[in-house]
């Protein structure tokens, strides 16, 4: 066990005998419109803060800063960096900080996204200095030893690889992505086999990135549980040694706006079948690419049920009901400047693609506005529900809060998504679905077709306007290469006739014809 003496004055005060006191007047949660979901914001020292001061005995603690794979410099670096949270400090050792974490009863955590990697913990709410002081070691002090590097994060990575390519949902989520927005948000969550993480995980090059991710303008501190006044204090006291820009002679984080492209790809795999149909989707809140008619299309197609006993007023769930083999489900994934709508589909083969012919129907058909009032209305309350709901969730809340402020300065506010949720109307509905729905293909004519052209006039007509481009002595060859001489000749009575030119016979036979006409 530990002595005593090595534990910190907060975490001294935590192993005594305590009791907590009930106090008379207990505050029930208000409602939604009071405010007291909302989150309280500041600033100290450059470091950007937000707490929601929600009555209770815990707190929810954590660092969301801007180094998920979108931003990472070399393949890996996001889940590196992840890796090594509450690792050797240059003032506690890993087990250390284990051990006090234990002492303490609370909880460590860390993961990351496409777009942010988030560290942080779960403790009894008086335990706030102490674990506001180990995060901040964590983003200005960790030592990035090689032996951990070796023996602890690229093993653990290389096992949650094989764990990855076990997971077909997972798989062709990741693939949507890529297909979707190729770099960035395209990039996969986790690098795949083919990657030789060992060649860029080097314990130099990570120490130097996360220079750069914990750098005071590309995270923020968010709590839950906690009193903003408090928050702040200790948020200025141990966070002080955090980089206040990063460093120079690095590659800066760039943000560059994400394109959506789309596309198809198909992977061959023996663990099941997935599919996933995606389009252009709604951003976060705190972006501005937020489309609230994206979160109540989501909910009207959803595809499963929520409501025990019911197939579900989904029209998916509706479509998809004889498909019993085949799961559906539909969800929008927002980052800041984009998102991504998937309907997701896995299962039986044959139901799978039974489905999936039912989906553009239904599609088709909200395009068309031949959806009924009744349906939007049940979207819309459902929407809300679950953007709420998701809202109050605490760890949701904290990466939601978290990059709205790293990248626009505010937070993700309830009040004002549900207020945009009520807001939309059929009509918006309709418009979303049928520019998303244009990008599937669905609908669409081939240009050729569209100009009256066979297949075959249509390779003609492009393979002439390639040749032509061409500088001279290619252009050429390749003209000779497309020259033909086709002859043929005439079998009468077993014997061969003449050989003609095919060419010169068929404009004869021509001229011919138009003289038997007049």
């Amino acid at each position: 066990m530990i002595p005593r003496t090595s534990v910190p004055q907060a975490a001294r005060g935590a192993l005594r005998p305590r009791s907590i006191s009930k106090p008379s007047n207990r505050r029930s949660l208000a409602s939604q419109k009071s405010g007291s979901f909302n989150y309280e914001t500041g600033e100290v020292n450059g470091i950007k803060y937000a707490s929601r001061d929600i009555p209770g005995p815990t707190t929810q603690l954590a660092v969301v800063a801007r180094a998920g794979t979108r931003y990472q410099l070399y393949p890996g670096f996001a889940e590196g960096l992840e890796k090594f949270a509450f690792k050797s400090t240059t003032k506690r050792s890993s087990l250390r900080i284990t051990r006090e974490a234990e002492l303490l009863g609370a909880e460590l955590f860390a993961y990351h996204s496409r777009e942010n990697l988030v560290i942080g913990a779960k403790f009894l709410r008086e335990d706030l200095p102490y674990f506001t002081e180990l995060l901040g070691e964590v983003v200005s002090k960790t030592k990035f030893l090689r032996h951990e590097l070796n023996e602890e994060v690229i093993p653990i990575i290389k096992l949650q690889r094989k764990g990855i390519l076990a997971n077909t949902a997972d798989m062709a989520i990741n693939s949507a992505h890529g297909v979707a927005f190729h770099r960035g948000l395209g990039t996969t969550l986790h690098p795949t086999s083919s990657v030789p993480i060992t060649k860029y995980l080097q314990e130099d090059d990570l120490r130097a990135f996360s220079q750069a991710a914990y750098a005071r303008p590309n995270f923020a501190v968010v709590a839950n549980g906690a009193s903003h006044d408090e928050l702040g204090k200790w948020t200025g006291e141990f966070f002080g040694e955090s980089p206040s820009a990063p460093p120079k002679d690095l590659p800066p984080i760039e943000v560059k706006p994400t394109k959506y492209y789309g596309g198809e790809e198909r992977i061959a795999h023996d663990g099941g079948n997935n599919m996933v149909i995606g389009f252009p989707g709604s951003g976060s809140y705190t972006g501005g690419h937020y489309n609230p008619a994206i979160a109540v299309l989501s909910s009207l197609l959803g595809g499963q049920s929520y409501i025990k006993w019911s197939p579900g007023y989904s029209l998916l769930a509706r479509a998809t009901a004889a498909q019993t083999q085949a799961h559906v489900s539909t969800r929008n994934i927002s980052y800041s400047d984009a998102g991504l709508l998937a309907i997701s589909m896995g299962g039986n083969a044959r139901h799978i693609r039974e489905s999936s012919e039912a989906i553009v129907e239904i599609l088709k058909a909200i395009s068309g506005g031949d959806i009924a009032k009744d349906d939007i209305k049940k979207a819309v309350a459902y929407a809300k529900f679950r953007t709420l709901s998701a809202g109050e969730n605490t760890s949701t809340g904290l990466e939601m809060t978290g990059a709205g402020l790293v990248q626009s300065g505010k937070p993700s506010q309830l009040d004002g998504i549900a207020d945009a949720i009520d807001g939309v109307t059929e009509g918006a509905v309709k418009k979303k679905t049928t520019s998303s729905t244009s990008t599937l293909g669905i609908n669409m004519t081939a240009a050729w077709k569209a100009a009256g052209l066979t297949y075959n006039r249509y390779l003609a007509v492009a393979a002439r306007a390639v040749r032509r481009s061409l500088k001279e002595q290619p252009r050429l060859q390749a003209e000779r290469r497309g020259e033909m001489d086709l002859r043929f000749a005439k079998w009468t009575n077993g014997k061969q006739g003449d050989n003609k030119d095919l060419a010169m016979a068929n404009t004869s036979a021509r001229v011919d014809s138009v003289r038997e006409g007049q």
